[in-house]
């Protein structure tokens, strides 16, 4: 069966290799044997294993020095030694070198059998660990190669070096939380929690008994005492999001935190020291908000020591396409739905719609294209069906005209599309080509030599 965990026995005593291979087989196991180390290693290298039993006393090689390689090459395939000369000192450099479990001759197959679930386990646990740490990686990754989302990545790798508070900027949708959580991977802190708090979210009432904690009969309903966010990010990274919501009489006691590095949670008496690096986002305008008295100046000077803006995804339309293939890839995987291919005029559609609601309506326009769409291919029909008509429209008359071109080839198509989106940013920007460069979102001499390349002049 292609399913049986796989096992490599490795002993150079035939009747072990004879005896194991058996009791295991009856047991449900697809079963490898090696004679040595060299042949083991070459196993190894040739098929996929699921657990390795080795042993110590091999020809040549012997098994410890095995056992380094194997850690080496496979560090998720755990390895169970055997010994018919075992000692503790064997057995501690065994275990310090990685070996899951160490097993005295003669074999007792009982002993055997639960070793090797329990070690088929663990490796079950590592991959999945493995898994979904990439699937995490994948899911908070910032995707875009445009100028606005290179020249923030700089930034972040920057900040993230730092223990400075972080203020970041952007409208709804733009992926302030991804800025944020990519920040507290490569930083120094991202071993400890990142923790999330929705300002907007929490009722004004229970907001500081959310960002606090509180104790046991502090209020009504408090039938325990509970950890609020800030102990629970002790060592890592509180993301305030929507933090312009905060209300006034909270702001100043989140200053007071922020200052003194302490707590008191609600109805206790006893000060609570934390380590944490606080981020925060808002789509407002704080400094309006401080002129109408709605958001404490001290508290912005205090959290805005790093200052990010995350750009909308209409002022970085080359990473539509990017972002499609992403959002396909994931929703696809999600759904268990085969790919659909993004048709030309369908990624035309995609690219001249506004997207006032950013990458995360993006996200969900793929959703419903994966989901909904009546073929494997998405075409401009097809967008047409999942985005508002009352936004589709006005957005679509911002394509450049290609009438008369749908006969041409692709590469054509595509140069007059260029050609006509140049030539109108240039007009909008009265042919100041710094200014319409970075409309663009490119280097200005990147622009010249489109412009030359596409035969772009002012007298034309």
């Amino acid at each position: 069966m292609s399913d049986q965990p796989a096992i490599l026995v490795v002993d150079d005593e035939k009747n072990i290799l004879t005896a194991l291979a058996r009791a295991l087989s009856l047991d449900g196991y697809a079963v490898v044997t090696a004679a040595s180390g060299e042949e083991a290693l070459r196993v190894v290298e040739e098929r996929s294993v699921d657990l390795v039993m080795l042993d110590v006393k091999l020809p040549g090689m012997d098994g410890l020095e095995v056992l380094g390689l194997l850690r080496s090459r496979s560090p998720d395939t755990p390895v169970v030694m055997m010994s018919g000369h075992g000692t503790i000192e064997t057995a501690v450099r065994a275990t310090r070198l990685g070996a899951f479990d160490f097993i005295e001759k003669p074999i007792n197959v009982e002993r055997i059998l639960v070793a090797v679930s329990n070690a088929l386990q663990l490796g079950r646990l590592r991959r999945e660990n493995v898994d979904l740490r990439r699937q995490i990686e994948a899911r908070y990754h910032l995707v875009g190669d445009s100028r606005p989302m290179r020249e923030l990545r700089d930034r972040i790798a920057t900040t993230a070096q730092t223990n400075g508070r972080v203020l970041i900027r952007g409208e709804n949708g733009t992926g302030k939380e991804l800025v944020a959580r990519q920040i507290h991977q490569l930083s120094k802190r991202r071993t400890g929690p990142f923790v999330r708090m929705n300002c907007a979210a929490v009722p004004n009432e229970l907001i500081e008994s959310v960002l606090f904690g509180h104790e046991k009969g502090s209020f009504t309903g408090a039938t325990e005492t509970r950890r609020g966010k800030f102990e629970q990010a002790n060592k890592g990274t509180l993301f305030l999001d929507e933090i312009g919501d905060m209300g006034v009489q909270m702001q100043s006691k989140l200053l007071r935190v922020l200052q003194e590095g302490e707590l008191e949670r609600v109805g206790g008496s006893e000060m609570i020291s934390v380590d944490v690096r606080v981020i925060s986002a808002t789509n407002k305008n704080l400094e309006d908000e401080i002129r109408h008295g709605r958001f404490r100046e001290d508290l912005y000077y205090r959290i805005n020591v790093i200052p990010l803006t995350v750009p909308p995804l209409r002022d970085r339309r080359d990473d539509i396409s990017l972002l499609c293939d992403h959002f396909l890839r994931s929703a696809s995987d999600e759904h268990g739905r085969k790919m659909p291919r993004l048709a030309v005029d369908g990624a035309q559609a995609l690219c001249a719609y506004s997207w006032p609601g950013n990458v995360r309506e993006l996200a969900n326009i793929i959703d419903r294209l994966v989901i909904l769409g009546p073929s494997d291919v998405i075409d401009a029909a097809a967008v047409a069906q999942v985005l508002p008509l009352q936004a589709l429209e006005p957005a679509c008359a911002e394509m450049p005209d290609t009438a008369g071109g749908d006969e041409l080839p692709l590469r054509e198509r595509v140069r007059m599309l260029e050609r006509e989106l140049i030539e109108r940013e240039l007009g909008r920007h009265s042919w100041n080509i710094s200014s319409a460069a970075r409309s663009l979102g490119l280097e200005r001499s990147h622009l010249y030599k489109k412009m030359a390349n596409l035969g772009i002049g002012r007298n034309d």
